[in-house]
């Protein structure tokens, strides 16, 4: 299949290495400014696969991402973060990435072309009809990726995906596809760049939404955050004090470390009332 691949398109500008710092860092910010733009273009096709990825995890699903390269690797990070800063299990959300997340700083970027990799390590973690799919492709043809949607929407799972080329063979695998058009990079064809900093955005709105709506925040406080630093702690403390009117910060402390985080606090000093 022929498709436009924009992301491959030469640079708007010619003869980098001729340009000041001053010049270069202008041009990668200006360019940087167009990412914003082209997510928010994106978020009616963003919205439809938060809403699916909500509805199978209050359903009991989960939610993989599967990725090969930066878009890959930058998912991975994303997801580490779920447990501690939302107090949700390990494996509510998951990243396979091409090589295996235990070789996250090599990139063993051959993995990628790996066409049967993506479904066996999916059916490692025994992936069902109750769990959604989404493909991670700068360029929508990522082997690794494209063939893992192709064996998911054989079994009935649920799809989605984020490329940045439109009409790619990946988000034709998907039940809910996104494509986020950032354009040319900097560097021709350098797609951690913007398409990066574009999967970067949608990863922090796809994990923050989902997490909202699962009820992990509370007004606008993660009040289900792990107390895994003396910083977090002290964030936490402050917070129960403004949310239980306690005046007493080493009260406060003695409180939250019994009950492990701001919410079951507040629920505990609830049930007492």
């Amino acid at each position: 299949m022929n498709i436009l691949k924009v992301t491959e398109e030469p640079s708007r500008y010619r003869h980098l290495e001729k340009m000041t710092i001053e010049e270069i860092t202008a041009h990668i910010n200006r360019e940087d400014q167009l990412v914003a733009l082209a997510v928010e273009k994106a978020l009616p096709y963003l919205n439809a696969l938060i809403n699916a990825v909500v509805r199978k995890l209050q359903h009991g699903g989960r939610m993989f991402y599967l990725g090969a390269g930066s878009g890959g690797r930058l998912s991975v990070l994303d997801v580490i973060e779920m447990p501690t800063t939302y107090g949700v299990p390990k494996g509510l959300l998951n990243s396979v990435l091409a090589g295996g997340t235990d070789h996250l700083v090599e990139a063993r970027e051959e993995m990628e072309d790996d066409t049967e990799e993506g479904w066996k390590q999916l059916q490692l973690q025994q992936i069902s009809k109750n769990d959604i799919v989404i493909g991670i492709s700068a360029s929508g043809t990522t082997p690794f990726v494209l063939e893992g949607l192709k064996q998911c929407r054989q079994h009935g799972i649920a799809t989605g995906c984020i490329v940045s080329n439109p009409g790619s063979p990946i988000a034709a695998q998907a039940d809910f596809p996104v494509e986020v058009i950032t354009g040319p990079e900097f560097v021709t064809g350098s797609t951690r760049m913007k398409c990066g900093t574009a999967q970067k955005m949608i990863f922090d709105i796809i994990s923050t939404t989902t997490m909202i709506q699962l009820g992990r925040v509370e007004d606008n406080r993660m009040v289900n955050v792990a107390l895994i630093n003396n910083k977090i702690i002290d964030r936490a403390v402050k917070m129960l004090m403004i949310k239980a009117d306690i005046r007493d910060y080493e009260a406060a402390k003695e409180l939250l470390m019994a009950h492990g985080s701001v919410r079951k606090a507040l629920d505990h000093l609830s049930a007492r009332t």
